[in-house]
């Protein structure tokens, strides 16, 4: 059985081998590398020093949505590239390498950067449950939460498409990424959806404090004290669902993808 030391193994024991051999390798470098044998669980890979690398299937896909069936081991032979060097095996004398964890480092780089310019991506729906979408974000599994989807992507379940979607909250130390669908649209829609703008909505629920209208697709809250200046005994005399009222927006949520509005003032 393999015997692993892991990154943490003292400087001085792995400085001492590699010295013998006048390379300067460390846990946490990167190199580059051929690799040129296959093994039952792994691959040999030539990195240019006395002590060889070995990269474990294991370390190999960034996620587990990848699927080994579309990436025949066989075809990584010959394939050069960088490594991310993770720890030295005593027993074997072998670097013991990962493209996976390089690869989730540049992920992140990237996260980082799409995060700071605030834009708009197309990401491709691989599988629903009944907290909302999973998706995949420069290789990394993410999460639309279904309180921040459009209730029409959802509930008809377009699987096949991309959705448009913003990021809401990313964690690198959790490996965590949520996503935004409704922040996408209010941007889509950002030249027809002002504050002050009159509007037409769909009515798809009603509740005692009042109703819930589409706009564009975006869901929208008509507060019961929003929709007239008398007292209102009962909601359900005044609106049907499916009936289609003129609203103005009176507040939009960005961070939670949120519009309010108002039938006070609208003719």
């Amino acid at each position: 059985m393999r015997k692993i030391i892991p990154i943490r193994f003292s400087e001085k024991d792995f400085g001492a081998i590699l010295n013998h051999y006048d390379y300067s390798l460390h846990p946490g470098d990167i190199v580059a590398g051929t690799i040129f044998h296959q093994e039952s669980k792994g691959f040999l890979v030539d990195i240019g020093a006395h002590v060889a690398g070995y990269l474990p299937i294991d370390e190999m896909l960034l996620n587990s949505f990848n699927n080994y069936d579309q990436y025949p081991l066989e075809k990584f032979v010959n394939d050069t590239r960088e490594f991310f060097i993770l720890a030295y095996d005593q027993q074997k004398q072998q670097l013991l390498l990962s493209i996976k964890r390089l690869d989730y480092i540049r992920a992140w780089k990237r996260i980082k950067q799409l995060e700071s310019e605030d834009i708009i991506l197309h990401l491709p729906i691989s599988n629903f449950n009944k907290g909302g979408i999973l998706t995949i974000l420069e290789g990394l599994q993410s999460f639309i939460p279904r309180s921040h989807l459009i209730s029409f992507v959802y509930d008809q379940g377009f699987v096949k498409n991309n959705i448009p979607c913003k990021l809401l909250f990313s964690d690198e130390k959790t490996n965590k990424l949520i996503l935004s669908h409704k922040l996408a649209m209010l941007s889509i829609y950002s030249n027809l959806l002002k504050v002050g703008s009159i509007v037409y909505g769909e009515i798809t629920q009603i509740k005692k404090y009042g109703i819930f209208i589409t706009i564009y697709g975006i869901p929208a809250l008509l507060h019961i004290s929003e929709i007239g200046y008398t007292h209102i005994d009962n909601i359900n005399c005044i609106f049907q669902i499916g009936k289609k009222i003129k609203v103005k927006i009176i507040h939009i949520d960005m961070h939670q993808g949120r519009i309010s509005v108002s039938k006070r003032e609208v003719d």
